[in-house]
This record gives structure tokens, C-alpha cells and sequence, in this order.
């Protein structure tokens, strides 16, 4: 709309009764009878139907006098969006995608980087935003933070057992958890989002837990002078009990989390299948390979210090 004498009448008293006119205006607000009340005005719906409209609106120039809004401007009908979103002041297009039931947000994300967004012309180009972008950035997170949280574990059992070599029979064991999660969260088809690794930092706390339990008992055995294969098998044996109630406990709490309903039933079913599966692959094998990492470390142990953990060595070096 563009006023073709401006100096009839004056522009933003012309556009304000516009407005008033087709828009609507809150004009006026005042109490009675212990009420607010608000009054708006705004033309009749027949009388602002088309642009013919214009004929009935009228506004004071400089002489005072009404002259029509009809005289003043110029309808033209103009092709356009009605709203223009921009990205880091590009003019910019939001894609939303929903995935079908069995796909995975990552696996969605880089099929439409491969077939689609790569395809694009010269002068466009894509960014990931909200959700998409915090997936897309923690992805790469995921090796590091478990990096940090193992090497943590190794340190303290490095202090707790006095030795670098022994940790390492807990360490290794943990990955058979790992391989359940990332088998269970595969097989109903979530993928590895920030849910599931904040599972993975959780099991590793817990299987640690479990693959300690049979160690230590193993030690104090060989400190009690059985042999490294009794020993070992001594604390499979003694810890297999306490290792199940705790583990079945812990997967029977995360089942109503893994058939929940409601908005946030993606992020409960990733981190309690990815928890509950790792956990249940972790007992499952780790009964079998924790004795073994145990014998297979503690033999280098006895090896590279030159002596054997009995009762009378520990007592010979108190004296």
C-alpha cells in the first residue's frame, strides 16, 4: 500500500485508521461495578471483506476536512510468505522430519546428509539446530567421557589394590556390559543419544562394582595361601549370590521404564534398555571372564614384583 498525497492527510493517522478499521484497536479500558473491562474498536465483518472496504474509510488532512482513504492510496496484490525465517541473518527454510517406527534419529540425520543436504545447489547450505544439533555434537563426546570415567576407575583401584597391573581385571571386564547396552538399544532401534550414554557411564560404575566384589575376595584368598586358580575360582563362587540379587534388582527397577508410555518415553526406554541389557550381558559373562582376567593379571603381578601374595609374605613385611 503506498499513499499517493501524502500531504493531504497524515500518513500514520492514515495507517492507525486503517489498522483500527480491519484490525481492530483497544481504545479505551475502565471499571464498573468492581469489573475491568477493555473496549476495542473494530469494523463490522461485512464492512472489511474486500478492498472496496477502503470506500468507507475516511481521515482528516491538514484542513480538517474527511477525505476518503481511497484517494490517498493504491491497492496492489502482492505474492508473498506471510512470516520470513532467518538463520545467523540468512534467509533460511526449517526441516522438520519424523522418523518411522525402528529408525534412529542418527541414522535419519545422516541419510539426509548423504542423499539430500550434500545435493544442495552452490550458494545453499544446511546447519542443524535444537535437538538435532546437541545429538549431532554430543555424538563425538561419547568416546571421551567413557575414556575419562575408566581411567578414573583405574586410578582408584589403582590406589586401593597398590598395584597398576591388578585394575586391569576389572577394566577389561567391563566392556562385556557395554556390548549388551549397545546390542539391546541396536535391536529396538534407538540410537546412541545422550540418554544411553549417560546409561553407559552408569554401568560402568556397576560393573566395575561386581567384577570388584570377585577380586577382592579372590585376593583375600590368595593372601590366605590358595593357589591363584582357587583363588579365583573361590571368588566366582562366593560372589555369584550377591552379584545376581544386586543385578536382577537392578533390572527388575529399570522394566517399567522400558515399557513406558507418555512424551518422555524415548529417553526412559533408552537409558533403562541400554542399562538393563548391558547389566544383564555384563553378569551373564562377566561371572565367567572376571576370574580369568584375575588369574591372568595377578600371575603378571606375582611376576614383575618377584613375590607371592601369601599370609607369611604380608606378615614378614609388617615385621
Amino acid at each position: 500500500m503506498k499513499t499517493k498525497r501524502p500531504n493531504l492527510a497524515d500518513v500514520s493517522e492514515m495507517l492507525s485508521s486503517v489498522q483500527t478499521y480491519f484490525a481492530g484497536d483497544q481504545s479505551l479500558n475502565f471499571n464498573r461495578f468492581g469489573k475491568f473491562y477493555r473496549i476495542a474498536v473494530k469494523a463490522d465483518g461485512i464492512y472489511r471483506t474486500d478492498k472496496e472496504a477502503f470506500n468507507e474509510i475516511f481521515v482528516k488532512n491538514n484542513l480538517g476536512q474527511m477525505v476518503p482513504v481511497n484517494t490517498l492510496v493504491t491497492l496492489r496484490k502482492v505474492y508473498g510468505p506471510e512470516s520470513v525465517t532467518r538463520y545467523n541473518l540468512y534467509n533460511s527454510l526449517t526441516i522438520n522430519v519424523v522418523s518411522t517406527p525402528g529408525i534412529s534419529n542418527g541414522a535419519i540425520m545422516e541419510t539426509l546428509e548423504k542423499n539430500v543436504l550434500t545435493k544442495l545447489p552452490g550458494d545453499y547450505s544446511y546447519e542443524w539446530t535444537g535437538l538435532s544439533l546437541e545429538e549431532k555434537s554430543s555424538g563425538n563426546q561419547t568416546v571421551l567421557i567413557l575414556a575419562l570415567s575408566l581411567l578414573f576407575v583405574y586410578f582408584l583401584l589403582s590406589a586401593q589394590y597398590e598395584s597398576y597391573l591388578l585394575p586391569l581385571a576389572v577394566l577389561l571386564s567391563i566392556p562385556t556390559g557395554m556390548i549388551g547396552s549397545f546390542l539391546g538399544t541396536r535391536a529396538i532401534g534407538l540410537d546412541n543419544n545422550i540418554y544411553v550414554q549417560v546409561g553407559l557411564i552408569m554401568l560402568i560404575g556397576l560393573l566395575a562394582k561386581n567384577a570388584i566384589l570377585i577380586v577382592e575376595f579372590a585376593l583375600q584368598r590368595r593372601r590366605a595361601g590358595s593357589s591363584l586358580i582357587d583363588s579365583a575360582l573361590e571368588g566366582a563362587r562366593a560372589r555369584l549370590r550377591p552379584i545376581l540379587m544386586t543385578s536382577l534388582a537392578f533390572i527388575a527397577g529399570m522394566v517399567p521404564l522400558m515399557f513406558a508410555t507418555g512424551g518422555t518415553a524415548t529417553g526412559n526406554h533408552s537409558i533403562s534398555t541400554g542399562a538393563a541389557m548391558g547389566m544383564l550381558s555384563g553378569v551373564i559373562l562377566g561371572v565367567i571372564i572376571i576370574p580369568l582376567l584375575y588369574l591372568v593379571f595377578q600371575y603378571l603381578q606375582e611376576k614383575v614384583s618377584g613375590k607371592k601374595l601369601t599370609d607369611n609374605t604380608v606378615h614378614n613385611t609388617n615385621d
